[in-house]
């Protein structure tokens, strides 16, 4: 119960703020990046290391997905991405004046070897995050100025929607599938990644992506995209999302943490929500940008 309720809630805060418009768009969006990247550096750097270099990280994913925002639409020239590489090379100055330390000192999770690290070691795994996380969230405030007329700078979340709605049904297939048949019947999708994923789960997962973006196209008006690409579409943010999940996966594998935090119950953080989005929303940006608009 607790799970649906918590799942239920976090559909209605991202479709509520698409609704509303570009300014509770960027607010909820901006504030999920930021819990995602700090979910992220507590993993690879301790709940409790290196929180001045954290904090220029997180600002500096944050003032990347602002910048593009208003890139986007139109109300600020490129320049204004000066500011998170004058942050981004904050960051690189910072990890100057990192000691050595106990890279797990600060971890209570049984089974962890420690060792020490010092700031350059973890400075990429700083790096990766911008990349990871805030990069890809920044990019999808794209959908919301996709329109045949590039003089018209109207945010519209309609795009996004489909998005997550395509996502989210392929999530649902997946489970399905994969629990009912997938655990009993047929190979593992990536067995040292994620033991349960199976293909019965990609393919069923895929099946329903597909079945939700073909509704989509042809009896609403939120996908606006022929019926094939709208087909292509679906498919591409399920592979796309397949990937982002075990990619997710091994990050706390590698990591020994089951879940990336707690703020959203039954399900863990936020990151966990969002590991698909970050691979399959860009992917399907790109064959936007290239093949349609």
């Amino acid at each position: 119960m607790t799970r649906s309720i918590s799942g239920l809630l976090f559909m209605v805060l991202i479709i509520g703020s698409l609704m509303m418009g570009v300014i509770s768009y960027g607010i909820v969006f901006c504030i999920i990046t930021a819990i995602m990247m700090k979910e992220y550096l507590d993993i690879v750097a301790g709940k409790k290391g290196m929180v001045f270099q954290k904090i220029i990280a997180i600002a500096t994913g944050i003032s990347l997905f602002v910048s593009l925002l208003l890139i986007f639409s139109n109300s600020a020239d490129i320049i204004i991405l000066s500011i998170p590489l004058l942050l981004l090379i904050l960051l690189y100055i910072s990890n100057l004046y990192i000691k050595q330390f106990n890279i797990h000192e600060f971890e209570e999770e049984k089974g962890l070897q420690r060792r020490k690290a010092n700031g350059y070691e973890l400075f990429p795994s700083f790096v990766n995050g911008i990349l990871y996380i805030a990069l890809p969230m920044s990019l999808i405030s794209l959908t919301g100025y996709f329109t045949p007329d590039p003089s018209l700078f109207t945010f519209s979340g309609s795009t996004l929607i489909s998005f997550f709605i395509i996502i989210w049904a392929s999530d649902v297939g997946a489970f399905c599938f994969g629990s009912a048949i997938g655990q009993k019947f047929g190979p593992k999708l990536f067995p040292s990644v994620s033991p349960k994923k199976s293909w019965v789960g990609m393919i069923g997962g895929l099946a329903c992506a597909i079945v939700a973006g073909w509704i989509l196209s042809k009896y609403t008006t939120l996908f606006d995209f022929s019926i094939i690409d709208a087909l292509i579409l679906s498919a591409i943010i399920n592979i796309g999302g397949a990937f982002g999940d075990l990619v997710e996966s091994q990050l706390k594998r590698n990591f020994g943490v089951k879940d990336s935090g707690t703020i959203m119950p039954g399900h863990g953080g936020m990151l966990d929500r969002f590991d698909s989005v970050l691979i399959g929303f860009p992917l399907a940006i790109i064959y936007i940008k290239l093949l349609i608009v």
